[in-house]
């Protein structure tokens, strides 16, 4: 019996799924063990296709797997673009060549050089880029892109290593690069170096996720309709330059990861990977299979040997190349579940085994994860995964999946309900308790209280959602206004809510930690290609006038409080009290006393239990002033207990719409 079945005995109805699908996972690492000498060797097929120097035969290969094509050539300005004349030959096993030597190459094919190449196959004649590229460019007039060598003189020297310091729990900065300027207009790495890498130390994180990374056609997809997996996205810059900012982050203390997209890939045929040999299924599954219902995306097939080849050498690839420490997966319950999870009420065992499971894609990511912890032991995988299929976060000889983490899909959610469908009045203190706590014991979870996809048009972030138009007019420090006082208030303790109890990490997405306003509306047809909202305003928090400078003071102090309390690796909390006459909440966690307030009442003497005697003091609290708050409980006052039959209790001011955090006083 599997391990994560002894821990967990809801999963014995299916003890025999969870040991098949250990054995699958261990059957093809056998097989490709035996086939190509190890994973590793297995996931380095990018330094064999694509384009490579020969530095014997002194000259460039330029591979490509293709079983479906009649015929290839690789053309570009260093053969005047002539689709002819460099053809490629059939090498066998659908494997296909051509070797442009030094002796007649080195002045024309030379870094900068572009080219592409012409397939021919049973739907026709199509000029592609070739799937292996690691550079891809966009013409400014005819937008058409193109693939480019990329091979400079000097080869980027990497200075600096990161690690999560220990006892200190990953703090996630979400990014974007090309939106993370305050210029209307896509940032560059460069710009995200100078302006934003200071703002993420400063404000205490020591993880940066990067969105959108690798290439796609279209900028407002977020980066989630990738069409170049092995090519850094050029309109943020070079590869050497994303490199640099890697290297800095790593300088700085912070670990970078990245947001690694191989639950889809993008339709188009001239940029994508689609059709590319002229056949459905070359990487991709065929028919209604191979298309997301709701994504208009087509789909891996992870049980064809050359797509386990592509994916895990893309893992490997960024690791190797690029220094990234990891990995958030896109899109794994749309991978695992042959319905994409969709309409999937996940309440039995069975439901995570059995007709619905595309098996192989769960291989696929328990390959994927044991080749990122083999490269480096704290390299870092969270599964963007909201079934909770069993052992996603277990290590792969226990039976499970490997992930280090999963994000709390559940927690985002939770809040938009209660903040979009609930008055003040019809919040349930147990409910926002135990939906905090409702997870496994040995599942990881990053938290967060809002997604970047609340923040894009049509949906609002907790700070638009809770003052809404005020934010327009009523904002600066000498503007009183009732609505924002409270969007303010709720906004300090939903988040302190949230890291508090919802997991083992945190995860913030750029701007939310002080409150951006409006919205993300990537430039389109319908808004006249504007960049207006597709930026942040970075000077709203800086401005000493304004009232985003509390939210953004609280963030920082907010994750400070955490890593020195150590309360997020602490045991699960103790809940002392809900009461929903007064809308209070107390829990106990790492000897610490939490009192959380969302009612509109402040109540003088409120009597709350504690679980051991002597004085408390406040350690921490949303009601500071340098976070806005009305400091109507001095922080300086002594609070003692006393012990009455079998309770310890102990009287404070309950402060309307404020948490407070006691500790015991030393003795």
């Amino acid at each position: 019996m599997m391990n994560i079945v002894e821990k967990d005995h809801w999963l014995l109805p299916v003890a025999d799924e969870v040991q098949k699908r250990h054995e699958r996972f261990v059957t093809r690492l056998e097989m490709i063990e035996r086939r190509y000498g190890g994973l590793t060797a297995f996931a380095s097929a990018y330094e064999f296709f694509g384009l490579n120097y020969d530095s014997v035969r002194k000259g460039w290969w330029y591979r490509e797997w293709a079983p479906g094509a009649h015929y290839l050539s690789l053309f570009g300005d260093f053969n005047g673009w002539d689709r002819y004349a460099n053809p490629l030959e059939n090498d066998g096993n659908g494997i296909w060549s051509v070797f442009l030597p030094d002796s007649e190459y080195k002045d024309r094919f030379v870094h900068g050089s572009l080219f592409k190449v012409l397939v021919q196959s049973s739907i026709g004649e199509q000029e592609r880029i070739p799937v292996y590229a690691n550079r891809v460019v966009q013409d400014e007039a005819s937008k058409d892109f193109t693939a480019q060598l990329w091979c400079p003189k000097e080869k980027y020297v990497f200075k600096h290593n990161a690690r999560i310091p220990e006892g200190e729990p990953l703090l996630i900065y979400e990014a974007h690069v090309g939106m993370g300027q305050e210029k209307e207009g896509v940032g560059s790495y460069s710009e995200f170096i100078d302006n934003v890498l200071p703002r993420v130390k400063d404000g205490g994180y020591n993880a940066l996720q990067i969105m959108a990374i690798a290439e796609h056609p279209y900028y407002g997809s977020f980066g989630y309709h990738v069409s170049n997996f092995f090519a850094a996205s050029s309109r943020f810059g070079t590869p050497d330059e994303l490199k640099r900012l890697v290297d800095t982050a790593h300088g700085l203390g912070i670990v970078v990861i990245m947001d690694l997209v191989h639950s889809h890939t993008v339709k188009n045929v001239r940029e994508g990977i689609n059709l590319f040999d002229g056949t459905d299924g070359q990487y991709l599954k065929t028919g209604n299979e191979g298309v997301h219902p709701q994504w208009d995306s087509r789909l891996f097939n992870y049980g064809k040997i050359e797509t386990l080849q592509l994916l895990l050498s893309n893992v490997k690839y960024w690791l190797d190349e690029f220094h990234f420490d990891g990995f958030r997966f896109d899109g794994v319950t749309s991978m695992i579940y042959k319905n994409h999870g969709i309409g999937t009420t996940f309440d039995e065992p069975g439901k995570y085994f059995g007709n619905n499971i595309d098996n192989d894609a769960v291989t696929y990511l328990q390959l994927a994860n044991t080749l990122i912890h083999n490269m480096k032991a704290d390299n870092i995988s969270i599964a963007e995964d909201v079934s909770g299929m069993p052992g996603i976060c277990a290590p792969v000889a226990d039976g499970g999946i490997g992930f280090d983490y999963r994000l709390g899909m559940g927690i985002p959610d939770f809040w938009i309900k209660v903040l979009k469908d609930q008055s003040d009045e019809q919040w349930n203190m147990h409910e926002f308790f135990f939906t905090m706590n409702n997870r496994l014991p040995d599942v990881k979870t990053i938290a967060y209280a809002e997604s970047h996809d609340q923040a894009l048009v049509g949906d609002k972030t907790i700070a638009f959602r809770l003052m809404d138009k005020e934010m327009y007019s009523s904002m600066s420090l000498d503007t009183p206004n009732y609505i924002v006082d409270r969007g303010v208030a709720l906004h300090k303790m939903i988040r302190l809510f949230t890291i508090c109890l919802g997991g083992e990490g945190w995860l913030n997405f750029m701007g939310n930690e002080f409150g951006h306003p409006e919205w993300i509306d990537f430039p389109r047809h319908d808004n006249g290609w504007s960049y207006k909202y597709a930026r942040r305003q970075w000077s709203l928090a800086d401005a000493p006038y304004l009232k985003y400078q509390w939210l953004n003071s609280f963030d920082k102090a907010m994750l400070s409080f955490v890593k020195n309390s150590h309360v997020m690796s602490a045991n699960p909390a103790w809940l002392l009290s809900a009461d929903e006459d007064n809308k209070t909440i107390v829990f106990e966690r790492n000897n610490l006393v939490f009192v959380f307030n969302w009612g509109q009442k402040s109540i003088p003497d409120y009597q709350i239990n504690v679980k051991s005697t002597g004085d408390y003091k406040i350690v921490f609290s949303t009601d500071e002033k340098r976070f806005g708050g009305f400091e109507n409980v001095n922080p300086n006052t002594i609070f003692p207990s006393t012990k009455v039959d079998d309770k310890v209790i102990m009287n404070i001011y309950n402060v309307a719409r404020t948490a407070v955090v006691y500790c015991p006083c030393e003795k």
